[in-house]
């Protein structure tokens, strides 16, 4: 009943808002900035980012937003992060992460990597339809968000132009215990999902804390 409870704290419209804002930042928050994103009073979003935490969809901490130490440097302030936990209702209940286990730990004993892989990439170009390959990275992001990756442009630092990230891995339960099988299979998806003979394509560069594949303009190979 406890994810039950955590999912009834965002039918508060004002609450999701800011659940939404603060886990699509992928950094931490502090109140004044999502008070203003969901165009409330700061005692008001203090209160729901609070009642946030303690439903735990946001983990809490505190520090001095102005980048400054010692002393005038002002005191710490509270900050949130989304909650890595992951929260699921099922009525009635089904377990379909233990079946996923048992199938991804069944297909890496048996050395099923390949035929997982075309399976996915089939997959990939069903949901795809008759459409052609994904035209842009905007195209991209759209049809990625639709299936629940997060994806963001990556902030310059070295990385080519134009790199999507994804915040989120739809298989990261799965994937935290069989890494090498189920991002394979997770790129192959997308391979099938965007197509590769488009102006984009997906690769594999893990990052912890996202998703195993990026997203780029072909021309980048």
């Amino acid at each position: 009943m406890e994810d039950i409870d955590a999912i009834a704290a965002l039918q508060d419209p004002v609450r999701r808002r800011l659940y939404e804002y603060v886990a699509a930042q992928g950094r931490e928050v502090g109140r004044n900035e999502a008070a203003e994103a969901a165009g409330v009073a700061r005692t008001l979003a203090a209160h729901h980012l609070d009642k946030l935490t303690e439903a735990g969809l946001l983990e809490s901490g505190s520090r001095r937003l102005t980048g400054r130490s010692g002393p005038g440097a002002g005191r710490p302030a509270k900050v949130y992060t989304r909650s890595p936990a992951e929260r699921a209702v099922s009525l009635p209940a089904r377990d379909y992460r233990t079946a996923a286990e048992l199938l991804a730990e069944a297909a890496e004993q048996a050395g099923l990597d390949a035929g997982l892989c075309a399976a996915a990439r089939r997959r990939g170009e069903a949901l795809r339809g008759s459409a052609a390959p994904c035209g842009d990275l905007g195209e991209a992001m759209k049809l990625l968000a639709d299936r629940g990756y997060e994806p963001h442009v990556e902030d310059a630092d070295g990385e080519a132009a134009g790199v999507v990230r994804m915040r989120n891995c739809p298989f990261h339960a799965v994937a935290e215990r069989f890494p090498p099988l189920v991002c394979g299979m997770n790129l192959a998806l997308l391979e099938g999902l965007l197509g590769t003979e488009g102006p984009v394509r997906a690769r594999m560069d893990a990052r912890p804390g996202e998703c195993c594949v990026v997203i780029e303009p072909s021309e980048n190979l």
